[in-house]
């Protein structure tokens, strides 16, 4: 197992560093750069521009430089910990996220904890009363969950809300509450609006879960070892926990390789009509805007937690189901 975990993570570095050029190539494709999508804005509005001005700005954040030494400067930087400089923000990539993170790990975490705890029993309940009046019954609530739009059901929530709780549209918090330091009130006004963005985002997860679990343990139900077991008698409570549900939850372990980046990644459509200061809309305006440095660190990040996640679902697989081997050879 030590051996295996070794050669997992010196696998990781050429990998990231693979990943770092493809994500740096892709930022650069795009025509132009950031100062380009700068002037051309400020030419919109109609002000004036200093030719001088904007070449200082092009060799002051290293525009002029050839596209491998910019890169070879991002990565050196990062692996000392400086992700570079926002042009958007004007200010150190560190300090543009901030509470962000902090805010998006908040969401994303009970996000994730809600859907598990939906979906696991509905899904097991499903599974042993198939074709039953409840089966169907969640199952349609599921398919409903999972065919309604996102940002629809933010809409609705936000709506009902704030006529039924008097919460404040969007956000987190209240606005008295924005760039204070953190009290028990704030975090009472961030409880207060969390609900809303969890529900959201975790509708259609739930949903999706439901439909896999169900089907999965329904796979495992109908297996000889199963039936083997109720016949020599053992409790069905006990043949369920014992073996089948086990089996059936390889998934869940197998999904820790996307729940990880999806908990910085955030989603960016309901975070924006919801107004949430999270990651997600932070990282659409940096694509959009070419903010390189921002959105070149954000995509590393998300892919560090990637390879991560993948290696710990690995290793968790392989404790949950004897089957799953780490190491070569056969078996005797």
């Amino acid at each position: 197992m030590l051996g295996y975990i070794v050669r997992r993570l010196f696998i990781m570095i050429p990998t990231l560093l693979a990943i770092s050029v493809l994500v740096f190539v892709i930022i650069e494709l795009p025509p132009g750069d950031y100062l380009e999508s700068y002037v051309a804005e400020l030419q919109s509005q109609g002000e004036s521009i200093d030719p001088k001005r904007i070449e200082f700005l092009r060799q002051e954040y290293g525009f002029d430089k050839p596209m491998h030494e910019r890169y070879i400067h991002w990565v050196w930087g990062m692996v000392q910990g400086d992700f570079g400089y926002s042009f958007e923000y004007r200010l150190p990539v560190r300090d543009v996220v901030g509470d962000k993170l902090f805010l998006t790990v908040i969401v994303s975490f009970f996000t994730v904890l809600f859907t598990w705890i939906m979906a696991f029993p509905i899904g097991v309940y499903s599974a042993t009363h198939q074709y039953s009046w409840g089966d169907y019954g969640l199952t349609f609530i599921g398919l409903l969950g999972l065919a309604t739009p996102n940002f629809l059901l933010a809409l609705v929530l936000l709506y009902l809300a704030n006529v039924w709780f008097g919460t404040s549209i969007g956000g987190l918090m209240d606005p008295q509450y924005l760039d204070q330091p953190w009290s028990w009130a704030k975090a009472q006004s961030v409880l207060e609006h969390l609900w809303i963005p969890v529900v959201v985002v975790g509708t259609s997860g739930t949903a999706a879960m439901i439909r896999r679990l169900r089907a999965n343990l329904l796979d495992e139900l109908e297996k000889q070892y199963v039936i083997t077991a109720r016949a020599k008698g053992l409790p069905p409570f006990r043949a369920l926990l014992k073996y089948p549900l086990r089996m059936a939850l390889n998934f869940f372990i197998s999904d820790i390789g996307s729940i990880l980046p999806s908990v910085f990644s955030g989603t960016a459509l309901v975070a924006i009509v919801l107004s949430l200061p999270t990651t997600g809309p932070v990282l659409l305006a940096a694509l959009q805007s070419q903010d390189m440095y921002l959105a070149g660190s954000f995509l590393m990040f998300l892919a560090v937690l990637t390879v991560i996640g993948v290696l710990l679902s690995d290793l968790a697989l392989a404790a949950l189901d004897p089957r799953i081997r780490l190491q070569g050879g056969t078996t005797r």
